[in-house]
């Protein structure tokens, strides 16, 4: 059970309906996991979900790297909850089932792409080792271009922002349905 259970309607201040309607009449269609949490404080909550939109959403990422970024993001912080969010996005987005299994395993996936291999390397060297080679950056340059670089990281720090939501509060895993 999550340490913070999910807000009542009801018991809402306005702010907290207003931010709760704006979600819920947005892409994401309902408030769950990190927000509902965020929610607690609805400025956080309003904030992440403009950022979180515009990372999901409106990136110069194509959604097939956004996913994978996701995706090796939510593997290195054990999310289990962004991790079962996004399987079916990243498959949906054209990943391959054999790296989404490869991540999930904790393995170096085998690319068969150059871009996929470049958002895996780069997600894990700026999560793990706190920042990137000058040659993984210039790689990124190349392949990216600046303003997919800007948003490879945007997206990265958006998605360790949920993580760490995750982690801290006990956010459940999403239940099948």
């Amino acid at each position: 059970m999550a340490r913070l259970p999910a807000l009542d309607q009801a018991k809402m201040n306005n702010r907290q309906k207003e931010i709760y309607d704006d979600i819920v009449s947005g892409p994401r269609g309902k408030v769950r996991g990190p927000l509902a949490v965020w929610l607690y404080r609805a400025e956080l909550a309003d904030k992440a979900q403009q950022l979180g939109r515009y990372c999901r959403y409106d990136s110069s990422l194509s959604p097939r790297l956004s996913e994978l970024a996701i995706l090796t993001t939510a593997r290195i912080w054990d999310a289990a909850f962004e991790w079962q969010a996004h399987v079916p996005h990243a498959l949906a987005a054209g990943i391959e089932q054999s790296v989404v299994d490869a991540l999930a395993a904790d393995i170096d996936p085998d690319f068969s792409n150059d871009d996929e291999q470049l958002i895996y390397e780069f997600s894990r060297e700026l999560n793990l080792k706190r920042g990137v080679s000058d040659a993984l950056y210039a790689r990124a340059i190349t392949m990216l271009g600046e303003e997919g670089t800007v948003d490879l990281v945007g997206v990265l720090g958006y998605y360790a922002l949920i993580s760490m939501t995750i982690k801290a509060f006990d956010v459940d895993p999403i239940t099948a349905s």
